[in-house]
């Protein structure tokens, strides 16, 4: 069968389906085809199954297949400002391939392509292109990947293909919100960026001059304020200012000082980068419902809010692990299941034989607020302990910490069960609230605002959740107190998202993730602004 005659058959009839003939020359020609699917789809098991199982009947060269064929270059056209590798999927061969096929064995062949290529893009676009923990360690994160079987099956059932598509791709109006500011970034690098950068140390009301001008002008471009010609910071240009530094979590005194300026002169492609890194974090999350009751952790922001119905309902401040080693706070998503009231602390091992083991070796009483545990939970006096005679693997003795006002983990706890120790606590070091960049614990989460944390909290079950709260903690008692429903805890790292004014709010790399996570996207095939038509 030549050419002509394969093309006219996928675009314009359906005689390559079924696979079973009474012509034994046609015949021949169908097990030709099947016989290159399943040789194709061999690097595949999902893949080789579905058309083991389906009879090798095609899904995309035929012409009955012309309407889902052609919804999914049109998905792969918008590859790019999904911020996905688009070069994986070789959409334009496949086109190519499409114009110039000139035997069965070469159709069954661009089956099997396609269909590959339908499954990178469709798990990319739905859970993400990049494997995380390969990338970084602290990215703990559990991915729900697509069933490729249901991938497949779901398509081709599907009366609506391009619907099916559109549906792989995350819900979340986030998502939405960040695919628009890629592509209003596109445009803005294209034209030259947010023009040029502002010389200057200071500048606050009253100041006129050139780096005024070119502080207005950058702000006009990035849609912080409508387009002026004066040349003073006026109180328009200072309202600018501080709607800018809400947005980046700066002191809003709209006064553009050192810092604000620092973000101010950053390039766009700077931030197209978080944007793109942000988008893949959100394909993570996809399938996580984020519309009901939950509390979200953003560790770059250093804030925990509560979001009820897609609407915040409460936040605090946070200090979240420095930047040093282990201590970085892991991001993974978890189930909150308790408080416990008046805590004790168990201080962990690798704390008691990397921190207060050399302390107590100098000096047997320090750190004497902490009691030494023995193997079967009882406290050991210092006097009767040589610590000289141990180091880190064999000391024998844990540490712990009675409840009280001067707790390591203050007066409450909030816990979600998780293989790395990790959890939300008050603390009676409230002084490192007041930092701008508050990375200083082991990894655990400080609270800014403990005790409203748990009346938010407690409001679900109790009728005097604040009453009820206070009455527990008078006790003086450590106290377990389950909530009735779990309420899901996200612990995740955006230095990019649109806040309720529909901004982009962007915050510093604190850990490095986001540079390393762009670098593989990057090496992946992702453009940070390709070129447009």
């Amino acid at each position: 069968m030549g050419r002509a005659a394969l093309v006219a058959m996928m675009m314009a009839g359906g005689a390559m389906a079924p696979f079973v003939a009474a012509d034994p020359a046609r015949a021949q020609t169908i097990s030709g085809f099947a016989q290159a699917v399943a040789e194709s789809t061999a690097v595949s098991p999902d893949l080789s199954a579905f058309y083991a199982t389906h009879g090798y009947a095609p899904l995309w060269t035929t012409a009955e297949s012309a309407t889902r064929r052609a919804a999914f270059f049109a998905a792969l056209d918008q590859a790019d400002a999904n911020g996905l590798p688009s070069a994986r999927y070789g959409a334009d061969d496949l086109r190519a391939r499409f114009a110039s096929i000139e035997t069965e064995r070469e159709r069954g062949q661009l089956e099997a392509a396609v269909s590959l290529a339908y499954l990178a893009w469709a798990r990319d676009i739905n859970s993400g292109a990049l494997e995380p923990k390969k990338i970084d360690p602290g990215i703990v994160r559990e991915i729900r990947r697509p069933d490729p079987q249901a991938l497949l099956s779901g398509l081709a059932a599907s009366p609506a293909p391009a619907r099916f598509l559109r549906d792989l791709t995350p819900k979340s109006p986030r998502y939405a919100a960040l695919v628009k500011a890629r592509l209003d970034l596109q445009t803005q690098i294209a034209t030259g960026g947010w023009g040029p950068q502002v010389s200057a140390k200071r500048l606050g009301p009253g100041d006129t001059g050139p780096a005024v001008v070119t502080l207005r002008d950058r702000l006009i471009r990035m849609g912080y304020l409508d387009r002026s010609v004066a040349a003073s910071y006026d109180a328009a240009l200072q309202t600018a200012v501080q709607t800018y530094q809400l947005d980046q979590g700066i002191k809003a005194d709209g006064i553009a000082g050192e810092g604000t300026l620092a973000e101010i002169n950053r390039a766009p492609e700077e931030r197209m980068k978080s944007i793109l890194v942000a988008m893949e974090r959100l394909r993570w999350m996809n399938g996580l419902d984020l519309g009901k009751r939950h509390i979200w952790v953003n560790l770059p922001d250093f804030t925990a809010r509560v979001i009820d119905d897609g609407k915040m309902s409460f936040e605090t401040v946070t200090v979240v692990g420095m930047n040093q080693g282990d201590r970085r706070t892991p991001e993974f998503s978890d189930q909150m299941e308790m408080m416990v009231i008046n805590p004790s602390w168990s201080v962990p091992r690798s704390i008691t034989v990397k921190e207060y083991l050399p302390m107590m070796q100098r000096n047997p009483g320090a750190a004497g607020h902490i009691q030494l545990i023995d193997s079967r939970g009882r406290a050991v006096s210092r006097g009767s302990v040589n610590f000289a005679a141990y180091n880190a693997r064999n000391f024998p003795f844990a540490m712990r910490q009675a409840p009280s006002n001067g707790n390591a983990l203050g007066l409450v706890k909030f816990l979600f069960p998780n293989p790395y120790n990790i959890y939300l606590h008050d603390t009676p070091s409230k002084s490192l609230f007041q930092k701008d960049v508050r990375a200083f614990s082991h990894g655990c989460i400080r609270v800014g605002r403990p005790f409203d944390l748990a009346y938010a909290l407690l409001a679900a079950q109790e009728s005097d959740p604040e009453g009820y709260f206070k009455s527990v903690l008078n006790t003086g008692a450590e106290t377990t107190v389950k909530l009735r429903e779990p309420v899901p805890v996200h612990l995740v790292y955006f230095t990019a998202l649109p806040n309720a004014r529909g901004r982009i709010e962007y915050r510093d790399d604190v850990y490095g993730r986001d540079a390393a996570l762009f670098a593989a996207l990057d090496k992946a095939g992702v453009e940070l602004a390709p070129l447009t038509n």
